[in-house]
């Protein structure tokens, strides 16, 4: 089982902050309970390190998630672009295989994103097989997955992907 704490993931060394970063959370309506607190700890991390120009938009479920983030860049005004997207949802496995599709056609939509877009698509979709599992992942025993997502954001704002060392 994955442990943040085993990783540096919320050590935030990425240099010099880009404080004027436009970030747009792109939340699902379904499992609001989850999602709405998923919203909350990224808030948090983006209040903490200064970054305040946070949107949030909201779509009705994880399926809706690629679609709106590709629309939200296309109708960006020039100059006004976003810097990163954070894509916020929970699936809960059920009795069909819905998850299996819903789960598949969001985590390809994000990827299709990070490869098509120039600003990443941070994701932070919880894909668990129960409520339980979902609570232990936005301030339980699994950490807060909102956080994470938001320190995952600004460090791939601040990626240096120059070749100098």
């Amino acid at each position: 089982m994955a442990d943040v704490n085993n990783s540096s993931l919320l050590q935030i060394n990425t240099g010099i902050l880009k404080k004027d970063a436009c970030v747009v959370l792109v939340k699902t309506e379904w499992n609001a309970t989850i999602v709405d607190e998923m919203e909350n700890g990224a808030r948090k991390v983006f209040a903490a390190n200064g970054i305040t120009n946070v949107i949030t938009k909201v779509v009705p479920g994880c399926f809706e998630l690629p679609f709106a983030i590709k629309k939200i860049w296309h109708n960006a005004e020039l100059g006004l672009k976003p810097d990163a997207f954070i894509a916020i949802g929970t699936v809960i496995r059920g009795d069909t295989p819905h998850f299996d599709y819903v789960c598949k056609a969001v985590t390809d939509g994000v990827v299709h994103l990070n490869m098509t877009l120039p600003v990443p698509t941070i994701f932070g979709v919880l894909t668990v097989n129960n409520q339980q599992q979902a609570i232990e992942r936005i301030g339980g025993l699994h950490g807060h997955k909102g956080e994470e997502a938001a320190i995952t954001a600004i460090k791939m704002i601040g990626l240096d992907v120059s070749l100098n060392h």
